[in-house]
């Protein structure tokens, strides 16, 4: 039996499987949530242990709609087979959110260093390429699929001091239209979102003194996630999807 306070669904219309790495955090939780809602089977990748806790308190995991597991993205190998796993668990793959990502920034570039640029081509586009990559003969199997992949307004504004990180939006950009571009003609398609500022408790509190009332939270960003990964969305193929409020 479920805890009242956790998200319920009706097993019996569960039919696709969408599959979300770094979907442990708040833009993850709230799209697991919606997804949840449309009977949508679900595999999520976490890597420390503290976001996998704090998942487990609000959704029941039970490897029948909701497998979490621990799976570096940044790593291809462990990408591949965690898709195939997924695959032969439920059956195939039809949706795909690639939410893994980070920031560092703060530096000049001639002050960035190897390692920084690195971890941030590691955290926000080598991981969204191996995620793709790896999902693709699944959802071509499938004969539908959605692709989501997350960029950053700052791939366009490309704000001073974090170099590495608005290379690496940037590159994820390239790669959701060139993924598009391929996929075009099936029934497959891939989209970008482009957030700036969320408003999460963890934001607020590195900005305190912010006007944080026109910054998007993760449920309303999730809604716009929820209609890409859609059928109604099949029109939409190749776009950058601005999701930075009103700011």
């Amino acid at each position: 039996m479920m805890d009242s306070g956790r998200v319920g669904r009706d097993r019996s219309k569960v039919n696709r499987t969408a599959v979300i790495t770094g979907g442990t955090g708040g833009l993850g939780s709230a799209l697991v949530r919606r997804l949840l809602r449309r009977d949508v089977r679900l595999a999520v990748t976490y890597l420390l242990p503290e976001e996998a806790d704090r998942f487990e308190r609000e959704f029941e995991v039970d490897d029948q709609q909701l497998t979490l597991r621990r799976v570096d993205a940044t790593n291809p190998e462990a990408i591949n087979a965690f898709m195939k796993e997924i695959a032969d668990q439920f059956g195939g793959i039809s949706m795909v959110c690639s939410l893994v990502g980070g920031w560092a920034g703060g530096r000049d570039i001639e002050d960035t260093d190897d390692v920084r640029l690195e971890r941030m081509l590691d955290l926000n586009l080598r991981s969204a390429f191996y995620t793709v990559r790896a999902a693709l003969p699944h959802l071509r199997a499938a004969g539908w699929g959605r692709i989501m992949l997350v960029g950053s307004r700052a791939a366009f504004d490309t704000p001073a001091g974090q170099a590495a990180f608005n290379m690496a939006k940037a590159g994820v950009v390239a790669l959701g239209k060139t993924v598009a571009q391929e996929l075009d003609g099936t029934q497959i398609t891939c989209n970008i979102l482009l957030p700036a500022v969320i408003d999460t408790p963890a934001t607020r509190a590195t900005a305190p003194y912010a006007n944080y009332v026109n910054w998007p939270t993760p449920e309303e960003i999730a809604a716009v996630a929820e209609f890409l990964l859609s059928d109604e969305s099949a029109v939409i193929n190749g776009a950058a999807v601005p999701v930075f409020g009103k700011s």
